[in-house]
């Protein structure tokens, strides 16, 4: 399968262990302008997903984000205002962007060892939006601070289960919060078949922590677990009910984040959800 170049560094600034997904060079030296493009005149808002606790569904939101936000921003897989990074050195996003070769919605960079590169993030021009998948764990460490310093917002996802609350506040006590960018966290992967108490849980305990949240929670769909496997995104699901229901909690999501986005000043909340709880069908 041919796979295109999606790097926005130039041919000259690129390393080894940074690895580019799609390959028409061409193809790819004419439409993107690299480093040097003027072709926006504002600095990209980058997005971290980030939480030192490992399978807490980063990737998936990273990926899903992504795709929604290219998708309403009316963007298309040749010409896209947003891109995606990997600094995860298992590499789950370059898998999935493989699979998804050029149906993928928006550019992706494999980039998991390479800090100095991470460190010019903001100077891309090409983009809009750039979300930023982090490792699950203590081993990259540089690594995560150098995306840190470069963000203008982080996503913190916590899965609705008691062993997932100390991890989460750790990352945020001891990694996030002494960069003072703002963050929220954000309930993912809630099974609405097991009922709302794990759901009021946690609501509870990011209360308690007075940690800011998003309205929106992420519900569990086996869609979301299989499309990894199937290349495909978010946007890209069959237009059935289930899927539709799917993708709502990404639509919503990128409303919240996007609205934080455009003054800079994150729309933070204390209570609140989907303002849905649907039959589970095949979640």
């Amino acid at each position: 399968m041919t796979i295109r170049v999606v790097t926005p560094f130039p041919p000259w600034f690129r390393d080894p262990a940074c690895h580019p997904v799609r390959a028409h060079i061409p193809k790819y030296r004419a439409r993107h302008g690299g480093l040097g493009s003027t072709r926006r005149f504002f600095m990209a808002y980058v997005h971290v997903i980030a939480n030192q606790k490992g399978g807490v569904g980063k990737t998936t939101v990273t990926v899903n984000l992504a795709a929604v936000v290219a998708d309403t921003m009316g963007g298309t897989p040749d010409d896209t205002p947003v891109l995606g990074v990997s600094t995860d050195p298992q590499a789950s996003m370059l898998e999935w962007a493989t699979r998804a070769g050029d149906a993928l919605p928006f550019d992706f960079e494999q980039c998991s060892d390479n800090p100095e590169l991470l460190s010019k993030l903001k100077r891309i021009k090409k983009y809009t939006h750039i979300f930023v998948d982090t490792p699950g764990s203590l081993d990259k460490e540089e690594i995560l601070r150098v995306v840190l310093e470069q963000a203008d917002d982080v996503i913190i996802p916590i899965e609705p289960e008691p062993l997932a609350f100390s991890p989460a506040a750790r990352s945020i006590e001891k990694v996030i919060k002494p960069f003072g960018k703002p963050w929220r966290v954000l309930i993912n992967n809630w099974d609405p078949r097991d009922g709302e108490a794990d759901l009021e849980q946690t609501k509870g305990y990011v209360a308690a922590k007075r940690f800011p949240r998003f309205n929106t929670v992420i519900r569990h769909y086996k869609l979301h677990t299989r499309a990894s496997a199937e290349g495909m995104t978010v946007v890209q699901y069959p237009k059935n009910r289930v899927a539709l229901e799917a993708r709502q909690d990404f639509f919503k999501l990128a409303l919240e984040v996007l609205g934080g986005s455009s003054d800079g000043v994150p729309k933070h909340a204390s209570d609140g959800g989907n303002g849905v709880s649907t039959p589970a069908g095949d979640r």
